[in-house]
């Protein structure tokens, strides 16, 4: 299993909270030190769209440009802002068994677990 964030997200602190407690083992992609895999995104934009990758409530997707914003319709056009905006991904992606989880939802991680 593997888990992608930023260690210092809360969100991403919950999730690998959640997943130590049940004694599940992952390994952690640190998308600020490691980069954000463009192969990855590539797979999530065409199994899940663009409206499930981008955390449209974080500080980080406020502050972008309204263009850039305006500019975030597809796929294609979410996967530059996603590369070079990691912050900008919804945190964490949970990959387990060729599965993919977004975010944090205690429910929804123990169906998902199941």
């Amino acid at each position: 299993m593997k888990v992608y964030g930023i260690p210092n997200c809360n969100t991403v602190k919950k999730a690998r909270d959640w997943l130590e407690a049940r004694g599940l083992a992952y390994t952690f992609h640190d998308y600020k030190k490691l980069g954000v895999p463009e192969a990855l995104m590539n797979t999530l934009l065409k199994q899940h769209g663009h409206e499930v990758l981008i955390n449209r409530k974080g500080p980080t997707w406020r502050n972008l440009p309204e263009s850039t914003k305006a500019s975030v319709t597809d796929a294609a056009s979410a996967l530059p802002v996603l590369l070079a905006n990691a912050s900008v991904i919804k945190r964490p992606i949970i990959e387990h068994d060729g599965r993919y989880l977004f975010g944090f939802d205690a429910n929804a991680y123990e169906a998902f677990f199941k």
